[in-house]
C-alpha cells in the first residue's frame, strides 16, 4: 500500500520559506505556503542593496568561523546543503553567479530579483495563500490546524519560516515567535545584528556620507579592552557609523546601551607611528608656507579636515613651518586613533538580521524538527542563529530550510 504524500504548511514566503517549499515539492510532498505579502521574497529582493549576496564561496571552516550564534547546531544542515550546493542550486535554475571580494557570491546580473524568480520557478506547484497565520494548534492524533484570517486549514506538518524582527514592512514582524511560543517553544532574547551604530558625537554628522576604505576599526569597552577589530570599509552617517565593518562589529555588541564604548579608527593602518611621523614631517616641510588645512589634504579626505583640526586644537591657518612637536604628536594620535564614542545600535527594525530567536536546544539539529512538537519544523532567521555579513546569513536560511523540508517530507514513522 502506498503512503500518501504529506501535506506541508510552510509559514512564511521569504528566503527560507521559498527554499523549503521548493525542496518539499521535489521530495513529493503537497505544499501550501502562507504569505501575506502580494509578492514572495520581498526582503530577499532588497538584500545586498538589491544585488543579493546569496552565499559565501568559502570552506566549511571559514563558514563556521563566521557564524556567531550556535555554529555547532548547523553542522548537519551545512553538510546537507553547503555553500557550494547553494551555488549549484541557483545555477541549475538558470542564474549565473560570480564571486567578488571577500568570497561574496552574487548573481552575474546584480539583480536580487533573479534569485527570487529562480526560487519561484523551483516552487512551482505549491499552493500559495496570501494570508497571515495567527494561530497553530496541534490536532489530536497528529497534524495541525492553522488559522489565517477567518479560515482554518489543516496540515500534516508545519515548517515555520517567518523571519525575525528586521525590516517588519517586508513581513518580518516577529509573528512567528508568537506562533512558536503558543506551541510551547522558548524564544531567547532578541537583538539587532548587522546594524549601524549610534554616536552622540557631532563629528559623524559633520562628515555625513563620507566613506573610508582600507582603515582599521577597533571597538573598545568601558575598561579599554578591544572587543572587536577589523580592516576594511566604513561610513559616517547623521546618527553615527555604518558600513561593512561597523555592521559586523554590531554582532559583538548585544547590549541595551553602548555608553562607555568607543570606536577607534586607525586611518593609516599600513604605516607605523614612526613612518607616519616621517611622512608628516615631509609634508610639513614641503608646505612650509602653506596653511595646515591645505597640507592635511594630502593625508585626509576634505570632509575630515575640520574634524581633525577641532580634535587636535590646531588652527587651520597655522603654517607648516610653525607646526610644533606637540602639534605633530596630536596629529599622529588622531591619524592612528580617531575616537568616536558610541551610545547604542540603531533599532532592530533597521537591522539586517535578528539575533536570538527559537532556542536551538528545543530543535533537533539533524532534522530541524521540534523536540517538543512532533511534525513541527523550523528554518531561517527565526532560529537563534546569526553570522557576520558576507552571505552567511542567507546560507543559514537555505541550509536550515533544505534540511527542514527534506525531513518534513519524509514518510511518517509509525
Amino acid at each position: 500500500m502506498s503512503i500518501p504524500s504529506p501535506e506541508i504548511a510552510v509559514v512564511g514566503g521569504g528566503a527560507a520559506g521559498m527554499m523549503a517549499a521548493a525542496v518539499a515539492l521535489r521530495e513529493g510532498a503537497r505544499v501550501t505556503v502562507f504569505e501575506p505579502n502580494e509578492r514572495l521574497g520581498r526582503k530577499l529582493a532588497i538584500t545586498g542593496k538589491g544585488r543579493c549576496n546569496l552565499t559565501n564561496n568559502c570552506t566549511r571552516e571559514e563558514f563556521f568561523g563566521s557564524v556567531i550564534s550556535n555554529p555547532r547546531f548547523l553542522y548537519s544542515a551545512f553538510a546537507k546543503f553547503s555553500s557550494a550546493d547553494t551555488m549549484s542550486f541557483f545555477e541549475e535554475l538558470g542564474v549565473p553567479l560570480k564571486t567578488e571580494r571577500g568570497a561574496r557570491v552574487f548573481p552575474v546580473s546584480d539583480r536580487a530579483a533573479d534569485i527570487v524568480d529562480a526560487l519561484l520557478r523551483a516552487m512551482r506547484g505549491a499552493h500559495i495563500l496570501r494570508a497571515k497565520v495567527t494561530d497553530i494548534k496541534q490536532s489530536e492524533g497528529g497534524g495541525f490546524t492553522l488559522t489565517a484570517g477567518k479560515a482554518t486549514y489543516t496540515a500534516d506538518r508545519v515548517i515555520l519560516a517567518t523571519g525575525g524582527l528586521s525590516y517588519p514592512k517586508t513581513g518580518s514582524d516577529g509573528s512567528g515567535y508568537r506562533l512558536a511560543e503558543g506551541l510551547g517553544h522558548t524564544v531567547t532574547p532578541l537583538f539587532p545584528s548587522l546594524v549601524p551604530l549610534e554616536s552622540p558625537d557631532p563629528a559623524p554628522r559633520m562628515m555625513q556620507g563620507l566613506s573610508l576604505k582600507n582603515v582599521a576599526l577597533y571597538i573598545r569597552d568601558p575598561a579599554g579592552r578591544t572587543v572587536y577589530e577589523d580592516f576594511g570599509e566604513m561610513l559616517f552617517t547623521h546618527f553615527g557609523l555604518s558600513g561593512p565593518m561597523v555592521l559586523s562589529a554590531s554582532t559583538r555588541l548585544r547590549l541595551p546601551s553602548l555608553s562607555g564604548y568607543t570606536a577607534v579608527i586607525d586611518l593609516k593602518p599600513a604605516l607605523d607611528s614612526e613612518t607616519l611621523n616621517a611622512r608628516l614631517l615631509s609634508e610639513l616641510s614641503a608646505g612650509a608656507n602653506r596653511d595646515l588645512s591645505n597640507i592635511l589634504a594630502t593625508l585626509l579626505p576634505s570632509a575630515m579636515i575640520p574634524v581633525a583640526l577641532a580634535r587636535t586644537g590646531i588652527p587651520g591657518n597655522r603654517k607648516g613651518n610653525a607646526v610644533t612637536k606637540a602639534d605633530r604628536r596630536a596629529l599622529l594620535e588622531f591619524l592612528k586613533g580617531f575616537r568616536i564614542p558610541l551610545s547604542g545600535t540603531r533599532p532592530i527594525d533597521e537591522a539586517i538580521v535578528t539575533a536570538g530567536g527559537i532556542s536551538v536546544k528545543e530543535v533537533d539539529p539533524k532534522t530541524m524538527g521540534s523536540r517538543l512538537v512532533p511534525g513541527l519544523f523550523f528554518a531561517g532567521e527565526m532560529l537563534d542563529l546569526d553570522a557576520y555579513t558576507g552571505g552567511f546569513n542567507l546560507q543559514i536560511a537555505f541550509s536550515t530550510a533544505y534540511l527542514a523540508a527534506e525531513s518534513a517530507a519524509a514518510p511518517r514513522k509509525e
